[in-house]
């Protein structure tokens, strides 16, 4: 590895598994003293050098008790991922308000909580930080059955451009990334559902690589946004998801032998 983060503290959310994990286990390779927070038992494998709490993102009280804890034991936290994330939707006259809270409160409003403690404990006073969040590409775009999820991520989205132009002028770079479907326990447990199985094969189809994404490879988009490789890229949605926004295949290309 690079050294790409050598002397970073960096916060990773949902770090018990899928995304998360993998963020903490390439950025402990690439030399931050990583912290980890999620409500799920702590993984083996990471080290998790800067420490590991477990916290729910919407108990604003532990989130900020956990971040002062994590800033006064290793130093200023200079690097925050936000993968702390639930599944859940359907269409608007099946879905109880309850389910409704339950997603925008840990999808969005936490990744608020999270970030804006980081901000106010470590990245104001060091004028300097990258925030990423991990957002989605059913914030850029609707899915059928997807609306507390989806506008969870689409108020994720917006609220990284908001906190760009905020943060910006004190050096807080905040950015987000909108994956196509990755292969995590929360993704396999929605295809492990009745009758999903069908809908997954066609899901699969829908990315032009033919395949859903690892976390490793969101990991990496992390690595290069919260580096200084991404040093003048803020307020930027990207979007890593194996060419499932790119458009819509409609057989043309066998005449060229692309089958």
């Amino acid at each position: 590895m690079s050294d790409r983060l050598e002397g970073a503290v960096a916060l990773v959310t949902g770090a018990a598994s899928g995304i998360g994990l993998a963020t903490a286990r390439r950025f402990e390779d690439e030399g931050a003293a990583v912290a980890g927070v999620d409500l799920g038992p702590r993984p083996p494998g990471p080290a998790f050098a800067a420490g590991w709490h477990t916290v729910d993102v919407t108990d604003e009280e532990a989130v900020v008790a956990a971040v002062a804890q994590i800033a006064e034991a290793g130093g200023p936290i200079t690097t925050l991922v936000q993968a702390a994330g639930v599944a859940g939707g359907g269409p608007l006259h099946l879905l109880p308000t309850d389910e409704w809270d339950r997603v925008l409160a840990v999808n969005l409003t936490g990744t608020m909580i999270v970030a804006r403690a980081v901000i106010q404990t470590s990245m104001l006073a060091e004028r300097r930080g990258s925030i990423v969040n991990i957002a989605s590409v059913e914030g850029l775009e609707g899915a059928e059955g997807g609306s507390a999820y989806n506008a969870s991520k689409g108020g994720v989205v917006v609220l990284t451009k908001n906190m760009a132009m905020d943060y910006g002028r004190v050096g807080i770079r905040v950015n987000c990334i909108c994956p196509g479907f990755i292969d995590t326990p929360m993704s396999q447990g929605i295809f492990d559902l009745p009758g999903m199985a069908e809908h997954r094969e066609r899901l699969v189809a829908m990315h032009q690589l033919g395949r859903f994404g690892r976390p490793e490879e969101i990991a990496g988009a992390a690595l290069f946004l919260a580096s200084d490789d991404a040093s003048f890229v803020t307020g930027h949605s990207l979007v890593v998801d194996g060419g499932l926004t790119a458009g819509h295949r409609t057989g043309v290309a066998g005449i060229f032998g692309l089958e």
